[in-house]
C-alpha cells in the first residue's frame, strides 16, 4: 500500500507525561508543542500531503481557566513565531472548528496564518482548534440548511460540501498517542474509513521515528472500505 495521503493525530498525553516527570501541567503542554513541531517537520519530509493536529476541542473548555488560558497563549505563540518556517517549508496552514468560539485575539491569528501561507504548494496542516466531530456536522446541517436546501436534497455528498474543509480528502491513518482507544469526537464523518494507530508513548516524547513507524504499519495493512478480501465470500 502506497504512504497514506492525509494524517490526523489525536495529540494525547501532555498532562500524564507532565505528572509522570513531577512537573506542572503546562510543561507537558509545551513540551506537546515541541514534539507538534518535530512531527510537522517529518511529515513535510516524507511528502505527507494533509496533517490535521487536533489542538484543541470543544469538550476542553471544561479544563481550568488556567490551563485554558495557558494552551491559548500557546497555540497564539505557535502560530506568530511559526510563519518562518512554514515559508522555508511551503506549508499551508489551515483551521478546522468552531472559530467563532475563540478569543479575539486568537481568531485574527489564525485567519491571519491562513491567508498568509493560503498560496504555499507543501504539506497542508489543518490545526483542529475549538473543534468537535459532533459540533462540525451540526454546523455543515445548519449551513445546508440556511442555503435553501431541504430534506430531499440531503445526501451524503451534499453534507460533505459543507464540512469545514470539503477539498480535504478524508484522512486515510488517524494516529492516537498515549494508549487510549478511542477518538474523542475527532473527524468523526471524515474517518469513518480511517485506519487506526494507537501509540503507548505520550505525546511530548514523540519524535520522526514514531511517524515513520506508525506509517509504516499502516502501509502494511490491508484497506477494504467495506468490501470483502480477495477470494473470500
Amino acid at each position: 500500500m502506497q504512504k497514506p495521503v492525509h494524517v490526523g493525530i489525536i495529540m494525547d498525553g501532555n498532562g500524564r507525561w507532565a505528572k509522570q516527570k513531577g512537573l506542572v501541567r503546562t510543561q507537558g503542554h509545551l513540551e506537546g508543542l515541541a514534539a507538534a513541531k518535530r512531527i510537522v517537520k517529518a511529515a513535510s519530509e516524507m511528502g505527507i500531503k494533509y496533517l490535521t493536529l487536533y489542538t484543541f476541542s470543544t469538550e476542553n473548555w471544561k479544563r481550568t481557566a488556567e490551563e485554558v488560558g495557558f494552551i491559548m497563549s500557546l497555540i497564539k505563540q505557535y502560530l506568530r513565531a511559526e510563519f518562518d518556517f512554514s515559508k522555508k517549508n511551503k506549508i499551508r496552514v489551515r483551521h478546522a472548528g468552531d472559530i467563532t468560539g475563540l478569543p479575539k485575539d486568537i481568531q485574527k491569528e489564525i485567519t491571519d496564518i491562513i491567508r498568509d501561507t493560503s498560496g504555499f504548494d507543501g504539506l497542508q496542516v489543518v490545526l483542529a482548534i475549538n473543534y468537535g466531530g459532533r459540533d462540525e456536522i451540526i454546523r455543515a446541517f445548519k449551513k445546508f440548511a440556511a442555503d435553501g436546501k431541504d430534506a430531499a436534497e440531503l445526501r451524503e455528498e451534499n453534507i460533505c460540501a459543507y464540512l469545514d474543509n470539503p477539498d480535504i480528502p478524508d484522512p486515510d491513518l488517524i494516529i492516537r498517542s498515549a494508549g487510549e482507544y478511542r477518538t474523542s469526537n475527532f473527524l468523526l464523518w471524515e474517518g469513518a474509513y480511517s485506519e487506526l494507530y494507537i501509540s503507548d508513548k505520550f505525546w511530548p516524547d514523540w519524535e520522526k521515528e514514531d511517524l515513520e513507524a506508525a506509517i509504516d504499519d499502516y502501509m502494511g495493512r490491508d484497506r477494504r472500505f467495506g468490501s470483502a478480501e480477495s477470494g473470500v465470500i
